[in-house]
């Protein structure tokens, strides 16, 4: 049986794969899309391949031969992308990590490589398979030689694959003489001229005629058409220059031996770490190794026994600092795990004496008592042992390492143990999912107890061996005080109003259900009444139809499945057209019936409360989210959509009390920009949106139209977020020339403004980050991105997250003074909602006076600008009434 050889070019396969995947970057931000696209190409061909030996050819960035013979080889080419040049070395250290060969030498090409070592592996027997996105090597295709030409895609890979019998039939024409075709056509991708006039058709024909370019020159009086044999007669010798440029060298002064190739177990503990760093984690299942775990693990151990139970927990409280983690699943809480040295770390699980109370109160022991406790996820501690959320002494002791990971990157997303071991420790450690697949930890506790055991105890070692050198880069990036004063107070507040929840009518919701069911009716048959006939209005390929083919309507886009009917193509129709309009309606209140009538109902518990969750380590602005539901997304712009409020109620003898802060967001543009117009504007307390239009379109105050002032609210929020002309444009329905016009006298007018967000944009680019009032930093990579679309988001970025992040900044201080201030003056009263600007008080009738006080001073009070903060505050006996 022969041996079998793959030849890879490397540059190629990797400028293929670049191109193939949408970016993609590590939490440290190295780009990744191209190493992930090479290693799932090289799977994919080892898999189908199975071959004894691999060697992977690259180009190395000096002249070659071809360059001193012709100057302008390859000169049309752009520069490689520096998301892809990044990530060469990257790739090789990735094969030298999998022992695979890799070669390269000065003055030749990958192709000649691969093509001297090919031919020589075909004469010593070899089968061979050459993998390349490049077509110029389909001329080294033979009987024993095979041209594997990949094309990556999203949802994997596809492979052309061509013997010397494939090119003649694809071509026409055999692998050598492919040759002399390019030299007659030329090639642009790699500037070489080839003959004038001649393209791809005429080219293949005079080499199926003639053989090659010499036998064509030789019968010059032949050829037909005149032009072409006119431009090959005058440029022969660009010709033979072309062929010579085009021809692989087979037998470059290349030193090789076959057996360096050999392939051994590329799943190495090298390869895996590095798969860990580049988070690619649907390969490591490929890596049937023990997982490197830096002996960690064995120290782990269980705890079942009751008096070494009460020694662990006597050992860990006298420590300065110790690691705590939980195995709790929906309310079953399985045990407790604790780190307070390298070889310290132990679980202790439910069982005998030691009962789910008494592993609480000794959990809550330490918590309360030990120097530092660090936890992963702080707030679920805290409601697991109902720590004391307004004991500020205890809040000392207490750290929270997903928290810390989360300001040092928060684009991440997730801060799971092993991301912030391998991150902030250097220690690659198996995931959850690496050591219980899909089996969550309580589960597995029963049915796979050693995985459950590591799980847990990595938990607990991660968080204590992490914290300072969490906090060490936390003060190193001048974010510790944001940590320590804001972020980790929050925690305690989101918390309560976690526990607390808000009271949801259930009758109520399911009269407002019914509500939107018979207008959601009207509307249908309305929008049937003027489209003529019935369809389905929520199939957009149905309603692409009725609208631009039997409506005549204008602008409609088709696409591939059909006439686009996105929000913003029916926007335009709507003035005009009374069906759209109906149709964008039932739209929303479709989405309200389902999303909200229906979808509340699910997530009200037995205390006729919804408790929503609230995450402060998701958005990368610093903004609170919160699922499950989502009571942030809750509709307003349109009244039915408002309506829903009323569902929402506070407790017996208790009316809401609802504080937003006005234009916050354009108050912090005032203070971080100090313009002196927009200052003196709000400390004028005039109306900042008319103003804005008297000085924007040079009219008197009090003559500004309403449609003017909507104009120029839309430019002075539309400039927080770095809205283009064209953006504007759309937004307020006028041409982009006028739009261009609108923001250019909003910066005369604001000057300060201006130069301020270039300000942003340029600092941005030189840190690699943007930055709130408070020192939150926001990474930006986009802005070094090649692509155009990427960077201009980039620097839209960098002038938004310093505003947004510090009115989010503000709103979390003003959640920690006004819940710490009710807690202090003994009120009953609670903090029970935040959205964007906005809380919501649960407030006792006779505390009313004071909880408006409260809010008032300690929201105002938030931080201290050029600018004062206002709110805007009302009561009610639901949010409806008080919003």
């Amino acid at each position: 049986m022969s041996k079998k050889i793959v030849l890879i070019d490397g540059h190629s396969i990797l400028n293929r794969a670049f191109f193939g995947i949408p970016d993609l970057t590590n939490a440290q931000g190295v780009h990744t899309n191209a190493v992930y696209g090479f290693l799932n190409i090289l799977f994919k061909i080892l898999d189908e391949e199975q071959p004894e030996y691999l060697t992977v050819a690259f180009d190395v960035h000096a002249p070659t031969f071809r360059h001193k013979m012709y100057a302008e080889y390859k000169g049309t080419r752009k520069p490689m992308a520096e998301e892809l040049r990044q990530q060469v070395p990257l790739m090789k250290e990735m094969l030298s990590a999998m022992g695979i060969k890799t070669i390269e030498k000065e003055g030749y090409e990958a192709d000649d490589l691969l093509g001297t070592i090919s031919k020589r592996a075909e004469r010593e027997g070899f089968e061979v398979s050459v993998v390349s996105g490049d077509r110029d090597l389909l001329q080294l295709a033979s009987d024993h030689i095979k041209i594997r030409i990949p094309k990556t895609k999203r949802n994997g890979t596809e492979i052309e694959d061509y013997y010397a019998k494939d090119v003649l039939e694809r071509y026409q024409v055999t692998p050598v003489q492919f040759i002399d075709v390019k030299a007659l056509m030329g090639d642009t991708a790699d500037n070489i001229p080839g003959v004038p006039g001649i393209g791809e058709k005429t080219a293949t024909n005079l080499i199926v005629s003639y053989g090659s370019i010499e036998n064509a020159h030789a019968h010059l009086e032949e050829i037909k058409p005149k032009r072409a044999k006119e431009n090959l007669e005058a440029h022969y010798d660009m010709a033979e220059m072309s062929k010579t440029l085009a021809t692989i060298d087979i037998n470059a002064p290349v030193t090789y031996e076959f057996e360096e190739a050999k392939l051994g177990n590329f799943y190495t503990e090298e390869a895996y770490v590095l798969c860990k760093q580049l988070e690619f984690k649907n390969m490591l299942k490929r890596f049937e190794i023990d997982v490197p775990q830096n002996d960690i693990s064995t120290h782990f151990c269980k705890i079942e026994d009751f008096v070494l139970a009460e020694a662990a927990f006597a050992e860990a409280k006298e420590h300065p600092c110790i690691g705590m983690a939980f195995a709790v699943e929906k309310g079953h809480f399985d045990g407790v795990a604790l780190c307070y040295g390298e070889a310290k770390t132990a679980y202790i699980p439910v069982g005998g004496l030691m009962s789910e109370d008494y592993l609480k109160d000794h959990a809550k022991m330490i918590a309360s008592t030990a120097k530092e406790t660090v936890f992963l996820d702080l707030k679920e501690a805290v409601k697991l042992l109902e720590l004391n959320t307004t004991d500020k002494e205890l809040r000392k002791h207490l750290h929270d390492c997903g928290i810390a990971a989360y300001l040092l990157n928060p684009l991440q997303g997730t801060y799971p143990y092993e991301d912030i071991a391998k991150n902030y420790l250097n220690l690659m450690i198996p995931s959850q999912t690496d050591l219980l697949d899909k089996m969550s930890l309580v589960s597995a506790m029963e049915e796979r107890p050693e995985a459950a055991l590591k799980c847990i105890c990595y938990m607990a070692y991660t968080a204590w061996k992490s914290k300072d050198i969490l906090t060490e880069q936390l003060k190193e990036t001048g974010m510790y005080p944001l940590y320590e004063e804001i972020e980790l107070p929050l925690v305690y507040v989101l918390s309560d109003m976690e526990r607390e929840g808000i009271i949801a009518d259930k009758d109520a919701l399911a009269a407002y259900g019914e509500n939107l069911t018979s207008r959601i009716a009207e509307l249908e048959q309305s929008i049937y009444d003027k489209a003529g006939e019935e369809f389905n209005i929520n199939s957009p390929k149905q309603l692409g139809v009725i609208l631009f083919e039997k409506l005549k309507m204008p602008n409609g886009k088709k696409t591939k499945t059909g006439y686009s009917t996105a929000a913003d193509v029916l926007d335009k129709l709507a003035p005009e057209y009374p069906i759209v309009a109906e149709i964008l309606e039932y739209r929303q209140l479709t989405k309200l019936k389902s999303t909200y009538a229906d979808g509340l109902s699910n997530d009200i518990d037995a205390d006729g409360r919804i408790h929503s969750t609230f995450h402060q380590t998701i958005t990368a602005t610093g903004r609170i989210s919160s699922t499950e539901p989502n009571l942030q997304n809750i509709p307003i712009r349109m009244e039915l959509g408002r309506l829903i409020r009323k569902v929402f109620l506070p407790a017996e003898d208790c009316v809401f009390a609802d504080a937003d802060y006005s234009q916050i967001e354009l108050r912090v543009l005032a203070h971080m920009s100090g313009d002196e117009q927009l200052i003196e504007a709000y400390k004028e307390a005039r109306d900042i949106h008319r103003t804005t239009a008297s000085q924007v379109f040079h009219i008197p105050f009090d003559e500004v139209t309403d449609l003017q002032r909507r104009n120029a609210k839309a430019v002075n929020f539309g400039i927080v977020y770095g809205i283009s002309s064209f953006g504007l444009s759309q937004d307020l329905s006028i041409s982009k020339k006028e739009a261009a016009e609108y923001i250019k006298r909003y910066f005369e007018t604001y000057p300060k403004i201006k130069s301020f967000l270039d300000g942003l944009v340029s600092e941005a680019k030189e840190k690699g980050y943007s930055l709130t009032m408070f020192g939150r930093r926001r990474p930006v990579p986009e802005l070094t991105s090649s692509n155009f679309m990427q960077r201009s988001f980039g620097e839209r970025v960098a002038m938004n997250a310093p505003i947004q992040g510090t009115a989010a900044d503000i709103i979390k201080i003003a959640m920690i003074r006004v819940h710490d201030r009710l807690a202090e003056e003994g009120l009953q009263s609670k903090l029970i909602l935040q959205v964007h600007d906005e809380l919501l008080i649960e407030t006792h009738k006779e505390e009313l006076t004071q909880v408006e006080q409260i809010l008032t001073e300690e929201m105002q009070g938030a931080a201290q600008m050029s600018v004062t903060l206002e709110i805007d505050m009302h009561t009610g006996n639901n949010w409806y009434e008080a919003k």
